[in-house]
């Protein structure tokens, strides 16, 4: 990612995860639902990860992105993995890369699972985006945060319904 920025530092993001980065799984099930026009399976969020690698179920789809105001089904691509940008990404690349809005959706007929992997920060750290990124023509459109700091935003962020990188956007 880094090269694809021409940054300096080809392990640019790969630093940045510290001495004490974060990983954690999280194995979700949506059991099938009668009613699923009542009833998100997971409501609308970013990830505030570096990246997070999901496991999709291949029988059942349900993921879906935000583009342009519209909602998009996540094909199925049976054994696959898919990556999802996060936010900690989106502010270290100064929003060149973008951390998706995405959703889940119970299925009327069928069960789903999903394991996710998130990767993230050490969150004594702070993130900022790359002085390499930030010029005249293209400002920093991030404040720097503590990634501890941050974690605690998106909670509240997320019982909201907001999305928690709104907060450090300048």
């Amino acid at each position: 990612m880094a090269k694809l920025l021409e940054l300096d530092d080809d392990d640019y993001f790969v630093e940045h995860f510290g001495d004490k980065p974060l990983t954690d799984v999280r194995c979700s099930y949506y059991p099938v639902c009668p009613r699923p026009e009542l009833v998100f399976g997971l409501k609308p969020h970013c990830d505030a990860t570096v990246v997070t690698v999901l496991l999709v179920d291949d029988r059942v789809g349900g993921l879906q992105v935000l583009k342009d105001g519209v909602w998009w089904d996540v094909p199925i691509v049976p054994h696959t993995l898919l990556v999802i940008i996060g936010d900690q990404t989106e502010i270290m690349s100064n929003g060149i890369f973008k951390s998706p809005v995405h959703r889940v959706l119970t299925n009327t007929k069928k069960e789903r699972l999903s394991v996710a992997v998130d990767y993230y920060v050490d969150p004594e750290r702070e993130i900022e985006p790359s002085a390499q990124l930030v010029n005249e023509k293209r400002p920093a459109l991030y404040s720097k945060v503590k990634v501890k700091d941050y974690f605690a935003r998106s909670y509240n962020a997320f019982t909201e319904g907001k999305m928690v990188i709104d907060t450090v956007k300048i």
